[in-house]
């Protein structure tokens, strides 16, 4: 069987398995709609977090970043493994002893306000559409590539598929397949690896291969080689950074801190029947991510050999199909600037911007005629660098079953962190804005009628955005870390430690976090992509870093607004003392 009859059968029985659990936990009230009923077992919940945590990003562009910013790429390993922490230890036992729907509801009611809440809401949706949009996009790329359909029909199926269980099923029906996604995700992500490990260094555990001897007789080790490779072809070796000692410093912080504050992920803590379960299923999440986490900087490396010793020097006509397959969905270019038909991959861009072809014309050497302008670079070669992990697999020349494996995994990411965000955007507009703002009269159907409407407009407008996407999967993501970073993690951290912030201060804080995060990152990005320079940038920090200092400005702006005006009335005051008590918060539902 070839690969794409295996990559159909693989990625049918997966999807018949998330259709058959979402029949299965059908729900039919607003607290199973919302929190799973409240009675998910620890390690279950730990798995599901795992699986909503590891999106696109991390199984499809997170490698890809390393491969090719090297020692640079750490920032989003520390950043997200950091920021799990930070929210394990700080928000979550709090915000489950607080015992209700959503981060919008904490805030709406810590802050005794139906404005705090609507600030919530609006940032929780912003953020949730710009995260779920790159997710999106991992989906249309995965089904285009493997299953050979156009991109936008592949985010279409994906749409349909998150429809089914997220509607159905709400939380409920998301936890159990977020439990078979992490299955599927893991199994697809280690396979390969450890192949690739083997075949490169003869060590089957990936994280030991990354430090160990390449098997080609050089004597040197895996990240030697990749030093004395690139800077041989113009490269920074892949050890050295290029970015600024502070710029590291605030794109870490701001991608810990914007997971800290990631509703979809807060919300997986509510699900669970005590506080100290909270506790339990942090736990078992932070061992379940670590097996991939630790896993993507071997990954990454491996990726970045395979495609220099498959690409460089290599004439066009002998490519492998795998170069060629990608050329034709736009996501690999070449130009053939000094005519000899040979591939020559170097530092620098090739071209102007992304390849935009012309139609289906072919040059001289049977390549697709790319448009762009070139630079003055040696290197003639484009590649995305979201296809770096489902590309590696073809590199390597592993078995067809392993690709049509990856394929199945990186569509379990993807739809997972989709349905997690689709269902927080969902429950802020019934739970939030319906029932506690506008029609506080509605019952119980009502709301679990208006939570599915939600879901399913949620979802049409998630397969918008992953159709016309503002960027490319992880900057997009990154930009939804920096929002919230900059807008709900103060006002939740202040909402459970500080007994004087008020209503008045967490407002200004929120809105203020958020618009200048907001307006540092579309002036760089889309209105002035040209001053994008580090010579330009405040404080020497990017806009993937700037959501820090979004934070602190939160945090600033809160605290002064806080001391001018009233202090919170006494029964909120003891509300907050009572979150800290570690005790139970209520009954959870049996499963």
């Amino acid at each position: 069987m070839d690969a794409s009859t295996l990559t159909y059968i693989f990625v049918g029985i997966s999807f018949a398995l998330y259709i058959g659990i979402a029949i299965w936990s059908r729900v039919g009230s607003t607290k199973e709609f919302y929190v799973a009923g409240g009675g998910v077992h620890p390690v279950v919940n730990g798995m599901a977090t795992a699986a909503d945590w590891m999106s696109a990003a991390s199984f499809i562009s997170m490698a890809g970043l390393i491969a090719f910013l090297g020692y640079d790429g750490s920032v989003y390993l520390m950043g997200w493994t950091g920021g799990y922490v930070l929210l394990a230890l700080l928000l979550a036992p709090y915000l489950r002893k607080f015992g209700k729907f959503t981060v919008p509801d904490f805030i709406g009611d810590r802050y005794y306000s139906d404005a705090a809440r609507l600030v919530a809401v609006i940032c929780l949706i912003f953020i949730s559409f710009t995260y779920v949009a790159g997710q999106m996009r991992g989906v249309g790329i995965v089904f285009s590539r493997f299953l050979e359909v156009d991109i936008d029909l592949g985010v279409i199926i994906g749409m349909a598929i998150v429809f089914m269980y997220a509607v159905l099923g709400g939380m409920k029906g998301i936890t159990y397949t977020q439990v078979a996604q992490y299955c599927v995700l893991i199994f697809a992500y280690t396979v390969p690896a450890i192949f690739i490990s083997m075949l490169i260094t003869g060590n089957p555990v990936p994280q030991f291969g990354l430090g160990s001897e390449v098997t080609d007789g050089s004597g040197l080790t895996v990240l030697g080689k990749l030093d004395s490779v690139l800077t041989d072809l113009g490269f920074t070796a892949y050890t050295a950074g290029t970015k600024s000692t502070t710029d590291i410093f605030a794109i870490t912080a701001a991608l810990m801190v914007g997971t800290a504050g990631l509703p979809h992920v807060i919300v997986r803590f509510f699900t669970v029947p005590k506080v100290s379960d909270a506790r339990k299923s942090a736990g078992w999440a932070l061992v379940f991510i670590a097996i991939l986490y630790t896993t993507a900087p071997a990954v990454g490396a491996f990726a970045r050999i395979n495609f220099i010793n498959e690409v460089n020097e290599t004439s066009y006509a002998e490519t492998p199909q795998w170069f060629k397959n990608w050329e034709d969905l736009g996501l690999v270019g070449w130009t053939d600037k000094n005519g000899d038909g040979n591939i020559q991959y170097r530092a620098g861009a090739p071209f102007d911007g992304k390849p935009t072809f012309d139609g289906e014309k072919r040059g001289p050497n049977g390549e697709r005629v790319v448009t762009n302008s070139a630079t003055a670079s040696a290197n003639e070669v484009y590649v995305d660098r979201d296809i770096m992990v489902l590309a590696n697999p073809e590199i390597a020349k592993l078995p067809d079953w392993v690709i049509a494996l990856v394929a199945a995994g990186s569509l379990a990411a993807a739809l997972s962190t989709a349905a997690g965000l689709l269902l927080v955007i969902s429950s802020a507009v019934s739970h939030d804005l319906m029932k506690k703002t506008f029609k506080p009269e509605i019952t119980d159907k009502e709301e679990l009628l208006y939570a599915r409407i939600a879901a399913a407009c949620a979802i049409g407008v998630a397969g918008y955005l992953g159709i016309n996407p503002p960027g490319f999967v992880a900057q997009v993501v990154a930009f939804a870390f920096g929002l919230a970073a900059a807008s709900l993690f103060p006002a939740i951290l202040m909402g459970i430690f500080s007994r004087r912030m008020n209503k008045e201060g967490a407002i200004a804080g929120m809105l203020v976090g958020l618009l200048f995060t907001f307006a540092y990152i579309v002036y760089f990005k889309f209105i002035a992509p040209e001053a994008n320079t580090a010579a330009n940038w405040w404080f020497g920090i990017s806009p993937e870093g700037i959501g820090s200092l979004g934070m602190v400005l939160n945090f600033l702006v809160a605290t002064a607004v806080s001391k001018a005006s009233s202090a919170p009335p006494a029964e909120v005051q003891e509300l907050v003392d009572t979150i800290r008590i570690p005790s139970g918060a209520g009954a959870g539902h049996k499963h």
